[in-house]
């Protein structure tokens, strides 16, 4: 850990957060597609994997990096411990704060995760219907 926290910490533009949250959700549907490939045209299973799980790798290594920078800042700043003692902040220790604050604000995990949901039921109806189809 550093001695003082990353004075360059902010929250990325829009347009990242956004690229981000589209190779998530293409990673998503690419890897559900799978099961419906699978039942009518096996020979894209392979190239939609492949798809799927380089996007996977890039949105959850970017994912980890964000993540990594929150738990620092809050580390080297002992940020839970003076809020939860009522100790006044420092500017740079408010700052550190409001960066995490704000990159979880504008976070669009909670409609990353709503996705994976709603498409992975999508691919387990579609994987049964294909299956009663005789597909």
């Amino acid at each position: 850990m550093s001695d003082s926290p990353d004075r360059n910490a902010r929250v990325l533009p829009p347009w990242v957060i956004n690229l981000f949250f589209a190779v998530g959700i293409a990673s998503s549907v690419a890897i559900r597609l799978l099961i419906v490939l699978n039942h009518v045209a096996r020979e894209w299973v392979r190239p939609c994997w492949y798809l799927g799980v380089s996007g996977y790798l890039v949105f959850f290594a970017y994912r980890y990096l964000i993540t990594r920078r929150r738990r620092r800042l809050i580390a080297d700043c002992r940020l839970v411990e003076k809020l939860a003692a009522g100790e006044a902040l420092s500017a740079e220790e408010q700052a550190a704060l409001e960066y995490v604050v704000q990159s979880v604000a504008k976070s669009r995990e909670n409609i990353n995760y709503l996705a994976i949901f709603a498409l992975s039921f999508a691919a387990i109806a579609a994987d049964v219907l294909l299956s009663l189809m005789g597909k």
